[in-house]
């Protein structure tokens, strides 16, 4: 076999390696490989322009040297730690401890800043906003599911602060990421690797608020000016921004948008100190009549393909009947089973 074939199938064996520790991480279920299943070597540090069919030896650049394989293997130096995190939280078997979680926190930001110097030392060679912003959310992701059983329980005990703290710093980073065109677009069209992203930061986020306006309406001062709280209502405002403009890239699904306004109302009653009840059921209502407004337009502006000697129909739905007409049984789990908000 070649030099050049040779590298090219590291490269392309730990990008497999990388989408399956993402798939398992979106998937929620345990990844199919491990370290111990293989014995491939790490892509070398090299250019592309560097290899090529006569090449008989490589003659890699030092580790701290930038390259067009830098951040494939930045990925790698902390892909066995991300994936003994997705084995923890997805395996059949696994039992999560809160020094594992510690443990791992520690290796993938340990692994994260390291990454984060290498691009800042390395800005005048080819680093963009778009390499920073990539590496930082592949990175940091992990790290809110892994906190997140015990984020929960911070309120009440206060061992478990740190996991709340991490855990937020990370889906602040993902929904604020640094200012560059290329990713803000994948942001508003990307499918499931960024659209899970965003949701686990969006549930981190959301609950965080709701917990932060509830202690401070059971302390009296939720009438006092906290800049903590402004802060999480900005996030909040930037997420229903995020979701309404994914909405008009193409996105169909409305529950993060319906979700988000929801909150928005709990959070408004609290602070004027009427029923919540209404106020969510409204938020709920005109979210959906927001997003039905968004979809129909979008679904105008798609020209469909005609058919011959097919006529339109137009199918008629009995609103008389449970279900629109439909032998359908759905209640709010069958709703919210996959958006990780029921």
């Amino acid at each position: 076999m070649s030099v050049l074939h040779a590298e090219l199938r590291r490269r392309l064996w730990f990008t497999i390696l990388e989408m399956v520790v993402q798939a398992s991480l979106d998937s929620a279920m345990p990844p199919r490989i491990g370290f111990d299943d293989f014995d491939t070597e790490a892509p070398s540090n090299n250019n592309d322009d560097e290899i090529d069919e006569l090449t008989t030896a490589l003659r890699p650049h030092p580790k701290g040297t930038y390259t067009g394989t830098s951040l494939q293997l930045l990925l790698l130096d902390s892909l066995p730690t991300r994936l003994r995190v997705v084995q923890l939280l997805n395996g059949l078997h696994s039992d999560l401890s809160y020094q594992d979680v510690l443990a791992l926190s520690s290796d993938v930001t340990d692994a994260y800043r390291a990454g984060s110097n290498f691009m800042k030392d390395n800005k005048d060679h080819g680093v963009t906003p778009f390499h920073r912003n990539l590496l930082d959310y592949l990175t940091r992701r992990f790290l809110i599911p892994l906190h997140c059983p015990f984020a929960s329980k911070a309120r009440t005990n206060p061992l478990f602060y740190y996991s709340l703290k991490i855990s937020l710093d990370a889906a602040m980073a993902i929904i604020s990421p640094e200012p560059d065109e290329g990713f803000s677009h994948l942001m508003a069209m990307s499918g499931s690797l960024l659209r899970e992203g965003i949701r686990m930061a969006t549930a981190a986020i959301s609950l965080e608020y709701l917990a932060e306006v509830e202690a401070q309406r059971v302390d009296g001062v939720l009438h006092r000016q906290s800049q903590y709280r402004e802060l999480l209502k900005q996030a909040m405002r930037d997420l229903i921004s995020l979701s309404t403009t994914r909405i008009r890239q193409g996105e169909t699904n409305v529950k993060s948008h319906m979700f988000l306004s929801m909150v928005m109302a709990q959070v408004e009653a609290a602070e004027a100190g009427t029923s919540c009840d209404y106020m969510i059921a409204r938020s709920a209502v005109d979210s959906l009549e927001f997003c039905h407004d968004l979809l129909r337009t979008r679904a105008d502006s798609v020209s469909l393909p005609s058919f011959d000697g097919i006529h339109n129909t137009t199918t008629h739905f009995d609103a008389g009947q449970g279900g629109y007409g439909l032998d359908l049984d759905l209640d709010m789990d069958f709703f919210l089973s996959d958006a990780g908000f029921a």
